[in-house]
Formats: C-alpha cells, sequence, structure tokens
C-alpha cells in the first residue's frame, strides 16, 4: 500500500474508533434509556419461591432423614440466597436437593 492509503485508512480508523467513544459517553449520561431499562427488565430466574418447600442435601445434614431435612422457604434475596424457617443464615441452591 501507498504511504497515503495507509494515512487514510488510519484515519477512518481513528474517527470510527471516536466515534464509538462519543457513543458511549452518551449512553452512559442519557443512562434512564439506555442499559438500565434493559437490565430492569429482565426477572431473574428464581430457583425458589417463599412457601416452598426445600431438602437439604444428605451431605450437609449427615444421619436425617429426608423429612428432618425438608423446611419452607420464608424469603429470597436479591442475591439469590434465601431464609427458611426454622433454621438461621443463609442459605444457596448448592446446599439442597435438586428440584423435580
Amino acid at each position: 500500500m501507498k504511504k497515503t492509503t495507509k494515512r487514510f485508512v488510519g484515519g477512518i480508523a481513528l474517527a470510527a474508533g471516536a466515534l464509538g467513544a462519543i457513543g458511549a459517553v452518551v449512553m452512559k449520561k442519557n443512562n434512564k434509556t439506555g442499559w438500565a431499562r434493559r437490565k430492569r427488565a429482565k426477572t431473574p430466574d428464581a430457583w425458589a419461591r417463599p412457601g416452598m418447600e426445600v431438602v437439604f442435601r444428605a451431605e450437609v445434614m449427615p444421619g436425617r432423614h429426608t423429612s428432618e431435612r425438608t423446611f419452607h422457604v420464608t424469603s429470597l434475596l436479591p442475591s439469590g440466597r434465601v431464609l427458611l424457617d426454622g433454621v438461621s443464615g443463609e442459605h444457596t441452591e448448592t446446599e439442597f436437593q435438586p428440584i423435580r
């Protein structure tokens, strides 16, 4: 390629990058109609609901029968953890048997 062609192509690439950066800044400033709306539109896929029965895995509570490892979900936290009726603390999905 000739030197002038290289400069021309480089200038176009630089201009395209600048336009992309300006567009990103404009979208960030106008956050109400940009990315935030798309984030709020999605509802998180909740693996448990309040009132559901969940069963701890046998590895978590060894020596107890299934009925002794079954608890009711009282609330689902934004982090995806749950609070249970009769058990203290927050618990994750991995502590329970898979829901069939």
